[in-house]
């Protein structure tokens, strides 16, 4: 174990070993092994939206064992899917990457903010998962519920020696699009993940844009930075207990354009965040380009900050 692995994994003083050592097993996985950073890979898509919408633009991609093999020759740090999708790789990459069971999914068709719990606790210890996922919509009328859900599980994952991993996006009656990546609205729900015990959190890149009338009082009299991708990034994380949790954010709009990518995550590294969980940004790609794409992101998550 580097130092800087042992410096995050000190964070979590009330983890088991058993947790503490999937944590590491991620941290300690690919081409950014030993970095305190990670890069890991998301293919939950097929449930939010739908096949031909995930997967047409490559259709190698398919098939489960696309993305296990995908994850693998990247050199990522983890890959993180539904119960199905793990169960068709299950045994013919047994061990060679660390997994994380993405326990709750929506989909297109609902007209609810809310998500349904798709897999369990037993089905991660049985896949050998390092790690559980769920996802919960703070601002959503259904926040409260998705809390007690998470609660529940994380309570169940933590005894079994399983990390966790939350997907914190903000939506809701309150919110419009530009308030689901607002500065101030992205620090509270990562904020809230990490109140709710997670060892790693997601939240999307934040915009400059503030959008509750009572936090735009406080961060206009606090002169809180904001103006470039490194200021906010590093807000975000100051709001995850002053960087005691493991930060990582996702790459962006779909179907970016690399160069538009690349600069935001190098806004991400500078931020002082540790890394991102990015999916159609690469699987949508053909293999040869995602495999360049990901490349050129460990790349900048392996150098040190420029600001």
């Amino acid at each position: 174990m580097t130092p800087e692995i042992r410096k995050i994994i000190d964070c979590y003083e009330s983890d088991c070993p058993g947790t503490k050592g999937n944590l590491v097993r991620m941290l300690m996985q690919g081409k950014l092994a030993g970095t305190g950073k990670l890069v890991i890979l998301p293919v939950d898509q097929g449930f939010e939206h739908g096949p031909a919408r995930s997967f047409a633009p490559n259709p190698p991609a398919y098939d489960p064992h696309y993305h296990f093999q995908l994850a693998i020759d990247a050199g990522l740090s983890a890959y993180a899917a539904p119960l199905g999708m793990l169960e068709a790789g299950a045994a013919t990459f047994a061990g060679q990457i660390p997994t994380i069971l993405k326990l709750n999914s929506s989909n297109s068709l609902a007209t609810e903010k809310d998500q349904a719990v798709t897999g369990s606790i037993s089905d991660a210890l049985r896949l050998g998962c390092s790690a559980v996922g769920f996802t919960i919509y703070p601002g959503s009328e259904y926040a409260f519920k998705q809390m007690n859900e998470l609660r529940e599980l994380s309570e169940e994952a933590k005894s079994a020696g399983l990390a966790v991993v939350v997907w914190s996006y903000p939506r809701g009656p309150m919110l419009d699009k530009a308030g689901e990546t607002a500065l101030d609205i992205c620090a509270y729900a990562a904020h809230m993940a990490a109140l709710m015990g997670a060892h790693i959190i997601k939240v999307k890149p934040p915009t400059e844009h503030l959008s509750l009338p009572a936090a735009v009082k406080v961060y206009e009299e606090e002169k809180v930075p904001r103006a470039t991708m490194a200021e906010r990034v590093r807000h975000v994380v100051q709001a995850c207990f002053a960087g005691r949790r493991i930060v990582v954010f996702s790459g962006g709009e779909n179907n970016k354009d690399a160069a538009d990518l690349l600069k935001t995550i190098q806004g991400i590294r500078d931020g002082g965040a540790n890394g991102a969980i990015i999916g159609r940004n690469t699987f949508q790609r053909p293999r040869a380009e995602a495999l360049d794409l990901l490349a050129r992101v460990i790349d900048i998550y392996a150098k040190p900050a420029t600001s």
